[in-house]
């Protein structure tokens, strides 16, 4: 298990360690949440890196990484514990066969640690003999008020009350890590319990040593031409402009046609890994495909020059 680091530069080596690149504004505050135990919130456009900084995090640390994907419907009750009902009635029915008619006892084993089934809110409170786990709660967005409102009383006490049983509460806080693609706004009084950082899309340079450590398979000339065009391409009016994830998935796709450099014909086949809406699509098929890679050669030529 590796200690937490004690700067921000440690933080941004190890964050690197695992292949994440970030600049010094987001590895200060991820240093800051871990020295003060605050929980991070992140926000920012799908696909820069929010959730990818949870999981380096986990196994930088060498800690358990337990994320609740949140959904529209989401309660507390499925985020926390449900018990393991279909183990309760064979038990009772167990009992019936038997003629066990301790009802106490009964009652008392169907509410035991045996039948509890964790859910990952539950399962952070709860440290290994690696320490406190990294909890993601990824698209917080997604969920609703009163979601919220009960991780606002989570996030304060680090504890969740199980009425069958009692009080759970973290003996040390799990490192709490919170994502939003800001499809809605999400409560000041939750952003307040939390560090707060927009997480944007990198500089040409950062993203091309992202790509270059998460394709290296990929030539040098080959990531910045992608870098480059993925940059034009942020500079449209698409609907969804694609993101870092984005970025290494078509390296990826590139690299395994053996592509060596960008072309029309090349990008055509491959727009499926950049843009995910068939109207952004239409919006850049043909000559606009050919005027954005012109000037991605251009720019690269005259950065060369």
């Amino acid at each position: 298990m590796q200690e937490p680091p004690k700067s921000i530069d440690q933080t941004i080596v190890l964050l690197e360690q695992e292949n994440y690149v970030c600049g010094r504004d987001l590895g200060t505050v991820a240093f800051l949440s871990m020295a003060l135990g605050k929980p991070l919130f992140l926000e920012g456009e799908a696909g820069v890196g929010k959730t990818e900084i949870a999981k380096a995090m986990a196994a930088a640390l060498g800690r358990r990484l337990i994320r609740l994907q949140c959904y529209e419907g989401l309660d507390a009750a499925t985020a926390i514990y449900e018990w393991n009902f279909a183990g309760q009635m064979i038990a009772i029915r167990t009992a019936e066969a038997i003629g066990n008619r301790d009802r106490e006892a009964l009652q008392t084993e169907l509410y035991s640690d045996a039948y509890l089934i964790r859910r990952p809110l539950l399962e952070a409170l709860e440290p290994d003999e690696n320490g406190p786990p990294v909890l993601l709660i990824d698209e917080v967005d997604r969920t609703d008020e009163p979601f919220e409102a009960f991780l606002l009383e989570l996030l304060s006490d680090f504890q969740v009350t199980i009425p069958e049983i009692g009080t759970v509460k973290a003996a040390e806080p799990p490192i709490v890590i919170l994502t939003s693609n800001r499809t809605r706004e999400v409560h000041d009084a939750l952003k307040r319990r939390c560090l707060y950082h927009w997480v944007n899309y990198p500089e040409f340079e950062r993203e091309l040593e992202i790509l270059q450590k998460r394709v290296p398979e990929a030539t040098h000339s080959l990531s910045a031409e992608i870098v480059a065009f993925v940059h034009g391409l942020r500079q449209q009016d698409l609907f969804k402009s694609p993101g870092v994830a984005e970025s290494i998935d078509w390296a990826r796709c590139l690299v395994a046609l053996n592509a060596v450099a960008l072309s029309p014909d090349v990008i055509t086949d491959t727009m499926g890994a950049l843009l995910k809406y068939q109207d952004d699509i239409a919006r850049i098929a043909g000559s606009e495909t050919t005027r954005i890679l012109n000037e991605t050669k251009a720019r690269l030529a005259s950065a060369e020059a």
